[in-house]
């Protein structure tokens, strides 16, 4: 299970205990921001794309859209997000539960600045009813993620 996966990847950051199981489903922006008690725009969205032969994840906050210019002019090539089947099988998490955790070494993690704003985010921990807050520089530590980015519209 996936879940289990993340929080074995957590151990290595003393995170694994922070896991949050909810009762509720957090498989969507609004749903994990009703289960958590917040608002929509600190949930962490972990966006799966195909990044050649591979996937990639791009970590936004939760009222942002990629802007499509902005990532072209990033990645130089236009976003296309994975299928559901290929992001179980690029990730290992399932839609609804994607996070930048426990992926495998091939799939680079990027964080988008409409994060910034926040102190804390809530990405999801691998499974659809999971979360975890973490300020930016954890998030950055425990994603590995390769750098910030500006590819989002609408949440300025």
């Amino acid at each position: 299970m996936s879940i289990e996966k993340v929080k074995e990847y957590l151990k290595q950051f003393n995170k694994d205990k922070d896991v949050l199981e909810m009762e509720q489903s957090t498989a969507t922006v609004q749903l994990a921001a009703i289960a958590l008690g917040t608002e929509e725009a600190r949930i962490a969205k972990s966006l799966s794309f195909y990044d050649g032969d591979g996937a990639m994840i791009v970590v936004v906050a939760g009222d942002a859209k990629v802007d499509n210019k902005k990532f072209k002019s990033e990645f130089n090539f236009k976003p296309k997000m994975l299928s559901p089947e290929d992001t179980v099988s690029f990730t290992g998490h399932e839609v609804g539960g994607v996070c930048p955790f426990a992926l495998p070494s091939n799939i680079k993690v990027y964080l988008d600045d409409s994060m910034r704003r926040f102190a804390t985010m809530f990405p999801a921990c691998g499974s659809s009813n999971s979360a975890i807050e973490l300020n930016l520089d954890e998030l950055e530590r425990i994603s590995k993620s390769c750098k910030w980015i500006d590819v989002c519209k609408d949440w300025e």
